[in-house]
C-alpha cells in the first residue's frame, strides 16, 4: 500500500522539517496514489502560514501503531512507561479505537502528529469506514496532541467541558516540555484540539449497532476527567483515572480520585483500557494498586499533617511503602505528595 505525505517546514527555521500524513490518498500502487493526489489535489490553504509545505509526494505506508484487541472491535495501545524522550517520541500514554458498522471512534490521540498518523494507519489496517469521532480522557499532552489528522477529516471532538479551558492553560508549557524532551520537527504542525461536543455529565456515540456511553466526572486525576464504555463488549476506556504499573499522577483531587475510583469500581463491566499499562485489566480487581496507593498517600499525609511535619519533609516520607510496586516512582510521588498535603492542609 501506499500513501501521500507533505513534508512541513517552520517558516521561521526551514531546517526544522517534519513529514505529515495526507489521510484519504491511500492506494495499492503509486501511480494510484499520484493519480488520487492528481484528480483531488489537497488544499495549500490548509497549511498554516507559519508553516511551509512541499509538494506532497507518495511513498510506502509508514510506522503503523501496535494495536491489541481487547474484546471484539476495540483496540488499544499500550504506551510506554516512561517519561517522553527522542527515543520514544512521547509514546507513553495509551490509546484506542472502537468499530462500529457505520464508522469508528478514536480514543485519545497520542502526544504529538506523529502518533494521529500512525494511529490512522493502524485503523486502515482494519477498516475502510470512516473515523467519525474522537474522544479525550482528559487535558494531559499525552492522550491530545494527536488529533490534527482527525479534525482535518471532520470527526467530532469530544471532551470534558472543562478540558477547553484546561487545555488553553496549559498548552504552551505542556509544548514546551515536549519540544524539550522529544524535539521541536515532532510538532512543526501541532495544534490544540478543538471541542465540538463538550461532555458536562453524559452523552452517547453511536457508531452504528454500536453505542458508546461517555461520562464526565467531578474533580478527580483531574478537572476534566471523562471515561467511555462500550456497551456491546463492555470494555471502559478509563483514560488516567486507572493507572498500572506507572505510578499514578495526581493533577486534580485526591479524595475526589478516590471518590471517583470507588464509583468506577462498582460499574459492571468485564475490562478496563487504563491511561497507562495494561494494556487491559480485568474488573474491578484492576483497580486495587492504584486504591491501595491513593489509601496509602491520603493516610501517610494526614499522618505528616498531624505530626506537623513541613511539606519539604513530607515528600521525602509519604508513601514510600509502595515505592517497590510501582514505576517511575520517584519521578510522581513527590508531586503526588505536594498536590495531596495542600489540599489536606486546611481540612
Amino acid at each position: 500500500m501506499f500513501e501521500a505525505l507533505v513534508t512541513l517546514c517552520l517558516a521561521a527555521s526551514d531546517a526544522t522539517c517534519s513529514a505529515r500524513l495526507l489521510p484519504g490518498y491511500e492506494a495499492p500502487t503509486e501511480a494510484a496514489c499520484r493519480d488520487a493526489l492528481r484528480d483531488a489535489p489537497p488544499d495549500p490553504k490548509a497549511v498554516p502560514e507559519r508553516l511551509i509545505a512541499e509538494a506532497p509526494v507518495c511513498r510506502p505506508t509508514g510506522e503503523v501503531l501496535e494495536m491489541v484487541e481487547v474484546a471484539p472491535g476495540v483496540f488499544a495501545h499500550e504506551g510506554r512507561i516512561a517519561e517522553p524522550d527522542a527515543e520514544n517520541r512521547g509514546d507513553v500514554g495509551n490509546l484506542g479505537f472502537v468499530i462500529g458498522e457505520t464508522g469508528v471512534a478514536v480514543i485519545d490521540t497520542g502526544s504529538a502528529p506523529w502518533m494521529g498518523d500512525a494511529l490512522w494507519r493502524a485503523i486502515r489496517a482494519r477498516t475502510d469506514l470512516p473515523v467519525r469521532h474522537v474522544v479525550l480522557t482528559h487535558m494531559h499532552p499525552d492522550h491530545v496532541f494527536g488529533a490534527g489528522v482527525f479534525e482535518r477529516l471532520g470527526a467530532r471532538v469530544w471532551g470534558h467541558a472543562d478540558l477547553p479551558r484546561a487545555l488553553a492553560d496549559r498548552q504552551s508549557d505542556y509544548l514546551q516540555s515536549l519540544r524539550a524532551s522529544i524535539g521541536e520537527a515532532a510538532f512543526v504542525d501541532v495544534t490544540m484540539p478543538t471541542l465540538t461536543d463538550a461532555v458536562t455529565d453524559r452523552a452517547e456515540i453511536d457508531l452504528g449497532e454500536r453505542v458508546l456511553d461517555l461520562r464526565a466526572w467531578p474533580v478527580a486525576h483531574t478537572g476534566n476527567d471523562l471515561t467511555v464504555i462500550d456497551r456491546r463488549t463492555d470494555t471502559l476506556f478509563a483514560g488516567d483515572l486507572v493507572f498500572a504499573r506507572h505510578v499514578p499522577a495526581l493533577d486534580g483531587s485526591l479524595r475526589g480520585w478516590r471518590a471517583v475510583l470507588a464509583d468506577l469500581q462498582g460499574m459492571d463491566v468485564a475490562r478496563v483500557v487504563p491511561g497507562h499499562g495494561g494494556p487491559s485489566l480485568h474488573w474491578p480487581e484492576g483497580a486495587d494498586p492504584l486504591a491501595r496507593y491513593l489509601d496509602v498517600l491520603e493516610q501517610d499525609t494526614r499522618a505528616a499533617l498531624g505530626a506537623g511535619a513541613r511539606l519539604s519533609d513530607a515528600v521525602k516520607t509519604v508513601a514510600q511503602g509502595e515505592a517497590a510496586q510501582w514505576e517511575l516512582f520517584d519521578d510522581y510521588n513527590p508531586r503526588n505528595v505536594t498536590v495531596a498535603y495542600t489540599e489536606m492542609e486546611w481540612e
